[in-house]
């Protein structure tokens, strides 16, 4: 890692589970990155997912953020779909 680069947790709940197959992953980023660009990757990565995009949800460290808060080094990111059901 170096100076500029943060690493994060990524919980990943319901179509974002169901898509990539795991509960977390790690990834990195650079320094002064909004949380959607986290949603961003993980779409760049997966394009099925891209009808989300608009309608997820950001939350870092058990808080609702907005999708322009800045993640820091250590922060566990959890994407929130919308989920139906009962």
């Amino acid at each position: 890692m170096t100076e500029s680069e943060i690493t994060i947790t990524v919980k990943l709940f319901a179509i974002y589970q169901e898509v990539f197959g795991v509960k977390e992953i790690v990834m990195k980023f650079p320094q002064s990155t909004p949380v959607f660009a986290v949603c961003e990757r993980l779409v760049a990565e997966c394009p099925q997912l891209s009808d989300w995009r608009n309608l997820t949800r950001f939350g870092v460290n058990l808080k609702f953020v907005d999708p322009d808060t800045v993640m820091q080094d250590g922060d566990e990111v959890v994407l929130i779909p919308p989920v139906s059901g009962g």
